[in-house]
């Protein structure tokens, strides 16, 4: 197999306040941790993001993880498709990091780290009892995210950049809605996708995307973000292109944060083929009309 990136790892946003961000987040569910430089972001199996301080919200990098024999196979491509080395930003940058910039100029680390992603499907928990027996849980329950799952970026040129991470990082289609969204994922193994691109007049982040162990975990979230006062946002429902069940909830500068649980798994050598799913199947199968927002890029550039 040709080197191809292993797993999604973290991303990192520059934000106005960073305590403002750390707030956010710990309402979320996720552990904010100080640092002398940023905010990290930690998921139940670790890091999942950092926040630093900048003028606006805007994507700081994304980190992707690699194997340590394919270190150099990946030096080798991008010097075979002339794609220029970055330099290593301020701030923060874990493992041993290969920096580059995608076409929309999104800064990308290749780093030596271990896997994030899951070698398998992940289970959904679900409560069947039987008759003369109460379903319903007691309390909140775990509400904390297992891990960060995936980064969806706005872009002018869908195409273009599922080409690039296909030739450069080695990702996959997996599936898209013509120009509309494209969802890539690991062909050593990983969910549905780890990195998807939606149309816009210009780059942007538009989400991150989180792991909790089901549909009552997704409610409960919910309810407590509600509490929190974080209302705006979009779900409860169940998407048709990777088949996860959502909840978006809006962020202080206009971008979201998602549950998920219950995700389609490609593993490694599946014949899986990417379909091109007409329009009105392009965000979900059931669930409430998305708020007009859901679709705007607020990031400045």
């Amino acid at each position: 197999m040709p080197p191809a990136v292993h797993s999604l790892d973290h991303f990192a946003l520059w934000v106005p306040d960073a305590a403002v961000g750390a707030e956010f987040y710990r309402d979320f569910g996720l552990t904010p941790v100080e640092t002398q430089t940023a905010v990290r972001l930690e998921a139940a199996n670790g890091l999942a993001g950092y926040l630093l301080e900048g003028p606006r919200k805007r994507l700081h990098h994304l980190t992707f993880s690699i194997d340590p024999d394919a270190a150099a196979e990946f030096r080798a491509r991008l010097k075979a498709e002339r794609v220029a080395p970055a330099d290593p930003p301020d701030g923060v940058a874990d493992g041993d990091g290969i920096w580059l910039r995608d076409p929309d100029g999104n800064l990308v680390q290749l780093a030596v780290l271990p896997r994030r992603s899951p070698i398998g499907k992940s289970q959904m928990d679900v409560r069947i009892v039987s008759e003369g027996e109460r379903g319903a849980p007691d309390d909140a329950g775990n509400v904390r995210p297992r891990r960060l799952g995936h980064v969806l970026l706005f872009s002018p040129d869908v195409s273009r950049l599922v080409a690039f991470y296909e030739r450069v990082l080695g990702l996959r289609l997996s599936d898209r809605s013509g120009e509309i969204v494209a969802f890539m994922h690991s062909p050593h193994g990983s969910d549905h996708h780890v990195l998807a691109f939606g149309k816009s007049d210009r780059p942007g982040f538009h989400h991150a995307s989180f792991e909790l162990g089901g549909i009552d975990n997704i409610g409960m979230a919910t309810m407590r973000m509600n509490e929190k006062g974080h209302r705006e946002g979009w779900g409860f429902g169940r998407h048709y292109i990777g088949s996860n069940y959502f909840q978006y909830v809006r962020d202080p500068w206009g971008s979201f944060a998602e549950y998920f649980c219950d995700i389609d798994y490609i593993p490694a050598g599946s014949p899986w083929e990417a379909r091109d799913v007409p329009p009105e199947r392009a965000l979900f199968v059931w669930g409430p009309q998305p708020p007009a927002y859901f679709f705007e890029n607020a990031e400045e550039r």
